[in-house]
């Protein structure tokens, strides 16, 4: 038996709908845009500049600062409870500014826990779903 949660976290838009299979799912909308700013309207949440745009402010700082804790809560019960898997997608409007910085930023958090992790970015152009392993 595998005693470790399979754990997927992905980013999407909300203009291409929700992905309708995900077990949880968070807006990340109030979070500031950087589509607004004109440099970083086609670059993506993979990117530097645009991830501590995102992240690096009294918002971002306060909504990381609360999810870590959930999130490690959250992979505790569905471990405890004998769930298989968890599939958690991060939505912002075009799925490819905020969403994207959040669920990079998440994931490295998550790569801690007793879970096999797979981050993919659905409506970023420049990413690929990738597996990487938790521990």
């Amino acid at each position: 038996m595998d005693d470790r949660l399979q754990f997927t976290l992905s980013s999407f838009g909300f203009k291409y709908g929700p992905p309708l299979t995900a077990t949880h799912l968070w807006d990340v909308r109030f979070l500031p845009n950087p589509y607004w700013v004109e440099e970083m309207r086609d670059l993506t949440g993979l990117d530097p500049c645009v991830a501590a745009y995102v992240l690096d402010n009294p918002a971002g700082r306060e909504f990381l600062r609360l999810t870590r804790p959930l999130l490690v809560y959250l992979v505790e019960q569905n471990l405890a409870a004998g769930r298989p898997d968890m599939w958690l997608a991060i939505g912002c409007t075009g799925g490819q500014h905020r969403s994207v910085a959040v669920v990079e930023a998440l994931g490295r958090d998550l790569r801690s826990l007793p879970i096999d992790l797979a981050v993919s970015h659905r409506d970023c152009p420049r990413s690929e779903e990738r597996l990487v392993q938790g521990r």
